[in-house]
């Protein structure tokens, strides 16, 4: 079996300790091989060290159906959407009345919402 490299930025499924929820987590640090030395959670912020379960998956989740994004539409927290291009997120924070970040299966991106 092929092992795959890391880089900061990636996503990783782990089960956040202190949410009590497994979700996508951000790769926070890796070793010079590339494999994932601590990851940190998109909602709580708690960075801590990550073991290789030899399930890691760096996509989304499946069992979740989210609808698709529309810039008009307004967002909160633990939302799912679909955007057209980045594919399928989780919004992870509202960061201003029209700006949310979503955490999508390749990187965290800051978005618009509630836009006119």
């Amino acid at each position: 079996m092929e092992k795959q490299e890391y880089a900061v930025g990636d996503r990783v499924e782990k089960l956040c300790e202190v949410c009590g929820v497994e979700r996508g987590h951000v790769v926070a640090s890796t070793t010079k091989r590339g494999l994932i030395s601590r990851v940190s959670c998109p909602i709580c912020g708690t960075r801590s060290s990550f073991k290789s379960s030899g399930r890691t998956s760096s996509r989304m989740s499946t069992t979740k159906s989210g609808a698709p994004y529309d810039r008009t539409r307004t967002y909160r927290t633990g939302q799912t959407i679909i955007h057209p291009q980045f594919g399928m997120g989780e919004v992870t924070a509202v960061i201003e009345p029209r700006k949310i970040d979503v955490l999508f299966a390749d990187r965290l991106r800051r978005l618009i919402h509630s836009s006119v």
